[in-house]
């Protein structure tokens, strides 16, 4: 009798404890909606949100013809410095366009630099930015 009885309590605790976990998803759900729907207003934050969240780096396609740079550079923001400057061994001829923004993802190089200022990179994927 008692097995059975610890056995029912059991059993309704388990269930119980599945309920409230499918509300708190549904709540959850709603309120992702909700905050969906208040930014969408502003498309470019929320673009930015969601390329950082991809893996991409926002940066700017630099043009410059002295010696000893690169012609084409991507600056992007750096964390203790201003910034750096990325010398991208594989960048399109559709993105050689000084001061253009561009979401990028890629990957660092370990080979010797063509130009003083900027880090040899692969660009894995490119977009035009805002």
């Amino acid at each position: 009798m008692f097995l059975k009885t610890g056995l029912a309590v059991f059993s309704i605790l388990i269930l119980s404890c599945g309920t409230t976990e499918k509300q708190t998803t549904t709540t959850t759900e709603t309120t992702t909606t909700t905050t969906t729907t208040e930014t969408n207003g502003n498309n470019e934050k929320m673009d930015a949100q969601k390329m950082m969240a991809a893996g991409y780096l926002l940066g700017t396609i630099i043009y410059s013809d002295k010696d000893g740079d690169c012609e084409y550079t991507i600056q992007m923001p750096g964390d203790k410095m201003e910034f750096y400057y990325l010398d991208p061994i594989n960048l399109d001829e559709a993105f050689k366009i000084d001061g253009q923004k561009v979401w990028i993802r890629f990957n660092g190089l370990r080979r010797m630099n063509r130009c003083d200022k900027a880090t040899p990179a692969e660009i894995v994927d490119i977009k035009k930015g805002g």
